[in-house]
């Protein structure tokens, strides 16, 4: 290190010239640039993911499995005979030959069938190595741990049956949280001690 006012050299470090007394300059370094979330050395870089983000892959979720439930009400309206039985209704049918056993069957058939496939299918998806649906992956979105890590099938099952307490808040509040809440988290993922994260 060399003093700008007389030109001697001096040991890396010093704060005075030893022959003229003068400060040197030392160089400061300059500061790491702020990441937004932790990640991995070869992994992308994460941002928690908004509102209106989440949205959309929740509709694309939904267009999914529309498809997937409309198809099995089809299959369990021919199988259980209800086709037929709707057919061979007089003209004007009395209200309790729309709930005779074969139709609550069929009805509790297709609820519960759904809610099950529903499960599996955001569970097993978030907890799979692409850590989201196929509305969260079309959007680049992921679901980890508080520590951003990848989550397990029983805490993706919790995730989704959260989700039901967050339904019964008026007003669809408990999914708006995710708009502006620290972490963009809804009251399902807090639940969970779960994470949206969007991939840069």
């Amino acid at each position: 290190m060399f003093c700008s006012n007389c030109g001697r050299a001096n040991a890396d470090g010093s704060a005075f010239c030893i022959q003229c007394g003068r400060p040197l300059a030392v160089g400061v370094p300059a500061p790491v640039p702020a990441v937004p979330l932790p990640a991995t050395a070869a992994g992308p870089q994460l941002f928690y993911a908004g509102f209106w983000l989440r949205l959309v892959a929740y509709l694309i979720d939904l267009v999914i499995l529309g498809i997937v439930w409309g198809t099995l009400i089809v299959v369990v309206i021919f199988a259980s005979g209800i086709a037929a039985m709707l057919r061979n209704l007089p003209e004007n049918p009395t209200p309790d030959m729309f709930f005779r056993g074969a139709v609550f069957v069929a009805i509790l058939a297709v609820v519960t069938i759904t809610l099950v496939i529903t499960w599996i299918y955001y569970a097993w998806m978030e907890s799979s190595p692409a850590q989201g649906t196929l509305g969260k992956m079309a959007l680049g979105l992921i679901v980890t741990d508080m520590q951003y890590q990848p989550i397990s099938f029983a805490r993706a099952s919790g995730r989704f049956f959260g989700r039901i307490i967050t339904g019964l808040i008026p007003l669809f509040l408990g999914y708006i949280m995710a708009g502006f809440t620290a972490k963009k988290q809804a009251l399902h993922d807090m639940i969970a001690n779960c994470l949206v994260l969007r991939k840069a």
